[in-house]
């Protein structure tokens, strides 16, 4: 279900703060998934989509998140900037972005990015960083003159939000809390206790 307007509008306006106070990562979002071995993994990524479908971020398909989310795809993610003393969690599913979506994106990124996910090996273990720098060299060398194409172990995940909430904070710590959970009948929104 798509998210309403009144939640795309909340979102954009703590995002545009966040911004506008100078956050350094203003599109940091932790990423929780269930371990392969029923245990819970969190990591931060960063935001690079967002509409009434959902949150987008890309990565390596076989990166543990990668392959976490290929088994269960279930996922939570929550913002917090502490600059606007704002935060915002979000649970839902993902989904795999489009071939071309994420065609589009890995070739807005900058070269060296894109190498990088050729001679990444993410997630596994690396004997030094003179074996990455190899890697990197060996796939530079690969695509001297050519456009370098996103790797077939590379893409993107939309969440789709089953439940938004966003905390606001205040003095002597009364803070405002609205939960969205998505229902039948469309988005419903209450107000929590702090």
């Amino acid at each position: 279900m798509n998210l309403s307007q009144e939640i795309v509008e909340r979102f954009s306006d703590y995002l545009d703060a966040a911004r506008a106070a100078g956050e350094i990562e203003p599109t940091a979002m932790t990423i929780a998934t269930r371990a392969l071995n029923d245990g819970v993994s969190a990591r931060t990524v960063l935001l690079k989509e967002f509409d009434e479908r959902g949150f987008v971020f890309y990565t390596n398909l076989e990166s543990n998140k990668g392959r976490q989310l290929a088994e269960d795809t279930a996922a939570a993610l929550v913002f917090h900037w502490k600059a606007i003393q704002k935060q915002v969690l979000v649970e839902g599913r993902v989904e795999r972005v489009s071939d071309e979506q994420a065609d589009a994106y890995f070739a807005s990124r900058p070269r060296g990015s894109q190498l990088g996910a050729w001679a990444s090996k993410q997630s596994r273990a690396l004997g030094s960083r003179a074996e990455l720098l190899k890697r990197v060299v060996a796939t530079e060398a690969r695509y001297i003159g050519r456009k370098v194409p996103r790797p077939p172990h590379w893409s993107g995940f939309r969440v789709l939000p089953e439940m938004v909430e966003f905390w606001d904070g205040k003095n002597s710590r009364l803070h405002d809390r609205f939960r969205y959970t998505a229902g039948p009948e469309g988005w419903s929104r209450q107000r929590l206790f702090p």
